[in-house]
């Protein structure tokens, strides 16, 4: 089943199999738009990589706890199609920062990630392990 970008409101697809999450749609209530496209990533039979840039809005607790159960029921099919998150924060505390969080949410659910400074760090990266290059 080919992605449809135009059905995609959380996740940019356009540059499939690199993702990019849009942090602007992240809004009271966007949590079933999520988990839907989520759906639909899974359901692909390709690998992919996910890129977040930006400030990310504060989530309702509604949605976190929306987006927690299903990244909890989804854990081993994520793990086997999304290789990793690259995250870009151009600020060195920040990204310092990032980098802890980044690796408790790697025991959480499994998934590698990577803290860049600039989103050409970030495309380099996600290149580099959509090739199969570990992060």
């Amino acid at each position: 089943m080919a992605l449809d970008p135009a059905s995609f409101v959380v996740h940019d697809v356009s540059r499939f199999p690199v993702v990019h999450a849009r942090a602007e749609a992240i809004q009271p209530g966007y949590a079933g738009q999520w988990l839907r496209e989520m759906d639909a990533l899974l359901a692909q039979d390709q690998t992919f990589v996910v890129v977040m840039a930006g400030n990310e809005a504060a989530e309702t607790h509604e949605d976190r706890k929306q987006r927690g159960l299903w990244l909890k029921r989804n854990r081993q099919a994520l793990g086997r199609r999304c290789l990793a998150l690259v995250g870009v924060e151009p600020d060195g505390l920040k990204r310092a920062a990032l980098r802890l969080q980044a690796a408790m949410a790697v025991k959480a659910f499994g998934i590698p990630a990577e803290i860049v400074a600039s989103a050409a760090e970030a495309e380099q990266a996600s290149a580099r392990i959509l090739r199969g290059q570990a992060t």
